[in-house]
């Protein structure tokens, strides 16, 4: 289909009464959703308690839905089996290891991953696959790391390990409005490579804040230069296929959770292998090495995978990722991208149009607002007729209301979140003054009352099951903050002390 979004004749007035003539021009614009049908009937069989617990879930960059025919095949297989610590040799333990591999198997065949080029590293998650990488590439004075703007967390916290071992460290800048990686820049980045020290550059295949897909042709041009390059899959892998042999990633990580629901706790850190041989190991623990001893003081690292799948994997689980990669299959990948794809832009073209009485807009859309280039990941900030920003907080709170599951704050991703924002140092400078400890509430407040920026904003993020009454019933949502002051909108009533720590404001 077209990456140009086409404007609907959508009627302002968002009512449940409305949505069949909605739907009605949704497909007239969207014609190839169609063809994606399957899905409703997966959804009202295998999904049937989102449509029965009247759940809006609108949260897929956070994590994936289970269908419930996972959860039966894999409590067959714990029911019908007698399984043991996969780290012997007697039956249970063999058959339990038969799994695992096959899991393993599996995973090659899916990303199409030939095991003579790559191994497959079982993690429990994605940024456990990431600090693998971080604490055991040769970073060393001379080397340098190499990220751009738009990385989770889980990819910034690595120049911590560089940075130790005096490495240099940069990041890649972003383009504004679309949020894309400053191509010009990232090739003065890239020329800076000294070919006789390690040099790593890391960037997302999609990003988690704005839905922007970054080329993966970035990584030949990286690699042409001296670069390993890390690729964190992790939003890109859900609606995404990803074939390895095309791309031939040194350092690939997913969480798997993420793509199907479940098992949580399981990820995987794809490694081709000749950047395997480059990874030093800072530790050993049960289940790496061969050989160890306590009076010598020495040990024997195991080879492959085994060497940095620490103690005991998660044996239990791990059968069912090639249960969910199984799942994927018979909806088929292509099916599910038309899916959010078309979605994505009737909710797009919905969200930019919402203009105030006088002309204003309500939303702000970080990021493209077209499909060039782009997953089902949209970001925003809302604006009462006044221009003054909505607390975020509070959008979340009435839509928990609703039954409605978004998410807000900055995704752990605050490099995109300070371009977006257009925050400057002097901005963010009161949260990481010396010997002041403020909690994110205070900033917050402090950096719209100095700066009339945010901390944060609302994401939206459509998947494997969402439909058309998903999106239609968030607009409808939407809808309602037209023409409303701040005032009126109301103050949060809880408090965010971090992305862990929720408590009642009262």
């Amino acid at each position: 289909m077209s990456n140009n979004l086409t404007p609907p004749a959508v009627p302002l007035n968002y009512h449940p009464e409305n949505m069949a003539t909605a739907f009605e021009q949704f497909t007239q614009a969207y014609p190839t959703y169609a063809e994606t049908k399957t899905i409703d009937h997966l959804r009202a069989t295998d999904y049937s308690r989102l449509d029965q617990q009247k759940h809006i879930y609108l949260d897929y960059t956070g994590g994936g839905l289970y269908a419930e025919s996972q959860i039966q095949q894999h409590m067959a297989m714990l029911s019908k089996g007698v399984f043991g610590n996969p780290h012997s040799n007697n039956p249970t333990s063999v058959a339990m290891t038969n799994l695992v591999e096959g899991a393993r198997a599996y995973i090659f065949d899916y990303f199409n991953a030939s095991p003579d080029e790559y191994i497959a590293i079982f993690t429990p998650n994605a940024s456990g696959a990431l600090k693998l990488v971080g604490e055991s590439y040769p970073f060393q004075s001379g080397g340098h790391f190499l990220l751009a703007f738009d990385n989770h967390n889980s990819v910034n916290g690595i120049r911590e390990f560089a940075r130790a071992k005096g490495a240099k460290v940069d990041y890649v800048p972003l383009t504004v409005p679309n949020l894309r990686i400053d191509q010009p820049k990232l090739d003065t980045y890239l020329a800076q490579a000294d070919r006789q020290h390690a040099n790593l550059f890391a960037y997302p295949a999609q990003s988690n804040f704005s839905g922007v897909q970054h080329p993966l042709e970035l990584i030949d041009r990286a690699r042409d230069q001296g670069w390993d390059v890390l690729v964190d899959c992790a939003a890109f892998a859900p609606t995404n296929r990803l074939d390895v042999s095309r791309w031939l990633p040194d350092y690939a990580t997913f969480s798997f959770y993420k793509m199907f629901g479940f098992p949580t706790g399981i990820g995987c850190l794809l490694v081709r292998k000749s950047a395997l041989q480059k990874l030093q190991r800072p530790w050993f623990a049960g289940g790496t090495i061969t050989l160890a001893s306590t009076q010598g003081q020495w040990h024997h690292l195991a080879h492959g995978e085994a060497g940095f799948e620490d103690g005991t994997v998660d044996y239990l689980n791990i059968p069912s990722v090639k249960v969910g990669l199984q799942h994927l299959e018979a909806i088929g990948l292509d099916t599910i991208h038309e899916r959010v794809t078309c979605l994505t832009g009737w909710l797009l073209q919905n969200l930019y149009n919402l203009r105030h009485q006088n002309g204003k807009p309500l939303v702000r859309v970080y990021g493209p607002v077209d499909l060039e280039m782009r997953g089902g990941t949209v970001t925003v900030n809302f604006y009462d007729p006044t221009g003054k920003l909505l607390d975020y907080r509070r959008v979340e709170e009435l839509a928990n209301e609703q039954n409605i599951s978004i998410r807000t704050g900055c995704f752990c991703n605050p490099g995109a979140n300070e371009i977006a924002e257009e925050l400057t140092e002097t901005d963010i400078a009161p949260g990481f003054e010396e010997g002041k400890r403020i909690g994110l509430p205070v900033f917050m407040s402090l950096l719209e009352h100095s700066s009339g920026k945010s901390a944060g904003a609302v994401r939206v993020s459509v998947g494997l099951v969402s439909n058309f009454t998903d999106v239609y019933r968030f607009l409808t949502f939407v809808h309602d903050f037209l023409d409303k002051s701040s005032e009126k909108v109301g103050q949060v009533t809880f408090k965010i002390e971090s992305c862990r720590v929720i408590r009642d404001g009262s």
